[in-house]
């Protein structure tokens, strides 16, 4: 997997200050996109050990909420399995840290089917997220009054509740 960039102290893309991963490789391909180079698989860097030291590193100050996955898109097969040890790796030294990921994908539909790659990876993965904020940027819908996400079809979720109630709970903070 390849990365696009790091930001260590991100205040756009969930409550507090945190650290963003812009992952590599989209194939959802939406028009206004706002993050059009990370479409392509080989761009940026690739994604190393010393990669996820540095996340790492730098979500261990007090004052860092946690992480953020974005993209490009994390839930691409091509990039689930890259980032599995890294939120393994959250959870169990950085417990208190929370993880959003942002996807087109979304939760019914996409990822809780079986058909993004390794379903086993897939499920993990989603056990690690506190909230998700899913589906296609779509362009006629964009709203930027809207707080952590692009457009009016797109969803914030409470992940754990919504997988513990089998109904869509979404995020109380909105």
């Amino acid at each position: 997997m390849n990365y696009a960039a790091i930001k260590t102290h991100d205040i756009a893309n969930g409550p507090g200050v945190r650290v963003s991963l812009f992952v590599s490789g989209c194939t959802h391909h939406c028009p206004g996109c706002f993050n059009r180079e990370a479409w392509d698989f080989q761009y940026g860097q690739p994604y190393t050990q010393e990669t996820e030291d540095q996340i790492i590193q730098a979500l261990t100050p007090w004052y860092i909420t946690g992480l953020s996955l974005l993209g490009g898109e994390p839930f691409e097969p091509a990039n689930q399995a890259a980032i599995l040890p890294l939120l393994r790796r959250i959870k169990r030294e950085l417990p208190d840290k929370t993880i959003w990921a942002y996807s087109g994908y979304t939760l019914e539909s996409d990822l809780l089917t079986g058909h993004l790659g390794d379903w086993e990876v897939t499920k993990e993965l989603l056990s690690y997220i506190d909230v998700l904020v899913d589906g296609e940027f779509i362009q006629a819908q964009k709203d930027i009054t809207l707080r952590f996400r692009g457009s009016s079809n797109q969803r914030v979720l409470d992940l754990p509740k919504t997988l513990a109630s089998d109904s869509v709970v979404w995020w109380s903070e909105l």
